[in-house]
């Protein structure tokens, strides 16, 4: 595997092609697929209007080591679709994006402790590895081997939802913090929606404090709205950082913000980063057809969907009386074997036996969730009525399996 993620018991299917909403493994097998490459298929597996973008990019060259009219066009729809971002970067992946925009706040504020929310995900570097010691209110020790304790100290964590805790971790820190890094929905412990007053608390605190506020829409961003979740939410971040659904299955990320923050990095500031593949041309290409395409109906066709699916679902839950419930936002959505699922705590305490035990008889039935409880599906707009109908027969098999 090279990625964790795509490892389950007894072993993983290997794909051989993927086409619309459905994917297909190396033995002949068709599933109706919900992972999504884990979010970035907006408009499902291999679109054409990407697909041939990026074909007429690849003819013209892969990488050019000098800056492209592409790129300058790609930013200026970032810039339409996010107000808050005033100047952003392209970087590769949603990793590099958030460590480059915790850097930026530290050198911006001159403070080095941030606060960011156990459970959330801000990829795979070492400020961000980090869980909560034996109060809540230490510093954070790192959760992988090779993470140096040096690197982690600097990083507290609180609980996500919870407004009070996080006040008087920033307080107590107020003269060294320089941001507060959360995902506006926290998706990859499941899915747990924000509480309105946690998100408005979060904004508070960095004006009040001085830092830096930085929204991590790497999954969120054009997922929930043309603005992602500042748009579906009302509001701004300091600094934002996107991925996943802009590439539409191609890598790209791009971190951005106010631009007197963004002034700071180089070549104009003295917050080094430097990417030799960041803004390739077959990347931006394959981002720049995702935006040509991103409007409102298309996210009223995905709220339509993930609506009827969702209800369905909770409705099969509540005729065969399980203790089950289904998290749901827009076009993600999770199902967690407890009674509710508001919380990280919660989400640990739901029953994932019965999730894996789900997890394989939904594969068994021809339908692919992610294999990990902590993991969300997505929904695209190749998903169609059909879809639709083998899912919720799916479900009803693999609920009635499950109990």
């Amino acid at each position: 595997m090279n990625s964790p993620v795509r490892a389950f018991e007894p072993n993983p299917f290997f794909v051989r092609e993927a086409k619309g909403a459905r994917i297909y493994d190396v033995d002949g097998r068709e599933y109706v697929d919900y992972v999504m490459g884990y979010g970035p298929l907006l408009f499902g597996h291999a679109n054409e209007r990407i697909i041939s973008r990026v074909k007429e990019a690849i003819e013209r060259g892969t990488l050019y080591g000098a800056p492209t009219e592409a790129e300058v066009e790609l930013a200026k729809r970032i810039k339409r679709f996010y107000p808050s971002i005033e100047m952003v970067r392209l970087v590769n992946s949603g990793t590099e994006a958030t460590m480059h925009a915790i850097r930026l706040a530290r050198g911006f504020t001159g403070r080095k402790k941030i606060i960011k929310f156990e459970g959330c995900f801000h990829g795979s570097h070492d400020s961000v590895l980090v869980k909560a010691g034996s109060g809540a209110l230490t510093f954070g020790v790192p959760s992988s081997s090779g993470v140096l304790e040096d690197a982690a100290k600097h990083t507290l964590v609180s609980r996500y939802n919870d407004i009070n805790m996080t006040e008087e971790i920033a307080r107590k820190n107020r003269d060294d913090l320089a941001a507060i890094i959360v995902e506006p929905v926290m998706a990859n412990s499941g899915l747990i929606p924000p509480d309105m007053e946690f998100l408005r608390g979060l904004r508070g605190i960095a004006d009040e404090l001085g830092c830096v506020l930085i929204f991590d829409e790497v999954v969120t961003g054009f997922r929930l709205a043309p603005g992602g979740a500042q748009e579906y939410y009302g509001i701004r971040a300091d600094l934002t950082t996107l991925g996943k659904v802009l590439g539409g299955g191609f890598p790209i990320a791009a971190f951005g913000g106010r631009e007197e923050i963004m002034r700071n990095i180089s070549p104009s500031g003295k917050v080094y980063q430097a990417g030799t593949f960041s803004g390739n041309p077959v990347s931006v290409a394959a981002a720049l057809a995702v935006t040509e395409m991103i409007n409102n109906e298309v996210y009223l066709r995905l709220r339509e969907y993930g609506r009827k699916l969702v209800s369905a679902i909770k409705e099969i839950i509540e005729d065969r009386n399980l203790i089950a419930t289904v998290n749901h936002v827009e076009s993600m959505f999770q199902i967690f074997f407890a009674e509710r699922v508001g919380t990280y705590e919660e989400a640990l305490s739901s029953d994932r036996e019965r999730f894996a035990n789900y997890f394989r008889r939904m594969l068994e039935k021809g339908v692919f969730v992610p294999p990990s409880q902590f993991e969300t599906c997505f929904i695209s707009t190749a998903h169609s009525d059909e879809e639709m109908r083998i899912t919720i027969e799916a479900v009803d098999d693999a609920l009635k399996a499950a109990r």
